[in-house]
């Protein structure tokens, strides 16, 4: 079985900003560490998921939004012993020689034909030398490094060796029992390292329900105003905190998130609205972070099946299943309500498609969150979702599993049709 202390450490780290751009920009700057000349062209070879997950972004730190800034970014800076941090303290100098790249036309996208739904092939130029990095299944997994055709060893750290959310279900053997077990069991000094991901988590929610970004859809639920329908109640009140986290990092905030299976916004829906609760109850540190275990753990569970990247919305069906279950577990709920919980949010959320990372991810959180605190509420009374409904099966499990066929046979070509509506948009207006 997966060592689940182990896939915690691995899933949850630090990043600033959304992690498709920057893990682009991390690859440019592994490329481009290499060539050491002025650099002449770069060529990006990309699966369909990265691009659809990078034109509409904010990238910290810039005022910009989309691929192209992060990807001369990634040049300019090289700091890729950074990872998903790399664009972290950004200067205005680096920021205008990323632009004056632009300005000279030096970068190339092109559509990768690869089943890799997370593929990302960066090829830097100089006059005397070739330098690639290819990033595969993980936004920081470098597969390949290579200067003047000479494959070389990326340094790698424990952290970017093996990948539990691809393991075959033979050796991915974890049930809900495991992940419940672990949970109750593993000593608080072995989680509190998750704390450090709610201060993160909660500053830039804190700083969303401040500023001005994207939507605001935290921040106008927050406020109380004639204009506003919603009240605050404990329900909404952890709604606008989770979705003013998504606010903030969707606009380009250049604040830090702590992600989930590679996601900053799959982080902040698994773990807000756990946070926002613990706090309005008075929950001590040992119950929160045993609560974020659980909430990551589920989140990550979910995630091995409907895959890394994929057509439908991590944040709200993974993330919000796992903020459900976190929910349900600061409330006092056994392991069969937090089943009913999982079931509950996977009949509410099951068909939320993924188009994009943009400022328009808050509303999704924002309704998956709504249907976690909907479902825990459900799960807590003893009331599931039931084998007569829809995609939901008598065992938790199935239909946590029947979201990986919903993906692989019901939505084979969904991710195409969401890129080509989201490409014609700038065909359409030229």
């Amino acid at each position: 079985m997966v060592n689940l202390l182990e896939v915690l450490h691995k899933e949850i780290m630090p990043a600033e900003g959304c992690t498709e751009p920057i893990a682009v920009a991390y690859a440019v700057s592994l490329a481009a560490e290499l060539v050491e000349e002025e650099i002449t062209a770069i060529q990006l070879f990309l699966s369909g998921n990265i691009i659809k997950n990078a034109m509409g972004v904010g990238i910290p730190g810039t005022g910009q939004t989309g691929l192209p800034i992060a990807a001369a970014l990634g040049a300019v800076v090289r700091r890729s012993e950074r990872k998903l941090e790399i664009l972290s303290g950004l200067t205005p100098e680096e920021l205008a020689s990323a632009e004056g790249l632009l300005e000279r036309k030096l970068l190339e996208v092109e559509l990768k034909d690869t089943p890799e739904k997370l593929y990302i092939e960066a090829r830097v130029h100089s006059k005397n030398h070739t330098a690639t990095a290819i990033l595969v299944k993980e936004h920081t997994n470098v597969q390949f490094l290579a200067k003047d055709g000479q494959r070389l060893e990326p340094k790698m750290d424990k952290a970017d060796c093996g990948d539990p959310l691809s393991l075959d279900p033979e050796v991915y053997s974890v049930t809900l029992e495991d992940i419940y077990a672990f949970v109750e069991n593993t000593s608080f000094e072995d989680l509190r390292f998750l704390l450090e991901g709610a201060v993160m988590n909660k500053a830039i929610s804190e700083e969303g329900l401040r500023g001005e970004y994207g939507l605001q859809v935290g921040r106008k639920m927050s406020q109380q105003s004639a204009l506003n329908l919603f009240g605050a109640d404990v329900a909404n009140r952890i709604i606008a905190a989770t979705a003013a986290a998504s606010d903030a990092r969707m606009d380009g905030s250049a604040m830090p998130v702590m992600t989930t299976a590679g996601s900053g916004n799959q982080g902040i829906a698994c773990t807000m609205p756990v946070i926002a609760l613990a706090e309005l109850l008075g929950k001590d540190e040992e119950t929160l972070a045993r609560a974020m275990a659980l909430s990551n753990l589920i989140t990550i569970h979910v995630k091995h099946y409907i895959g890394r990247l994929s057509p439908l919305c991590g944040s709200g069906i993974a993330g919000g299943v796992g903020a459900g279950s976190g929910i349900v577990y600061l409330m006092g709920g056994t392991l069969a309500q937090i089943k009913h919980s999982i079931q509950n949010t996977i009949a509410s959320t099951s068909g939320m498609i993924c188009d994009g990372a943009k400022p328009t991810c808050a509303l999704k959180i924002s309704t998956a969150t709504n249907a976690a605190i909907q479902s825990a509420t459900l799960a807590m009374n003893n009331i599931s979702a039931s084998l007569n409904d829809g995609v939901i099966f008598e065992k938790v499990e199935d239909t946590i599993k029947n979201m990986e066929t919903l993906v692989q046979e019901g939505l084979a070509a969904t991710d195409q049709a969401i890129l080509n509506i989201m490409l014609s948009k700038g065909a359409s207006s030229s």
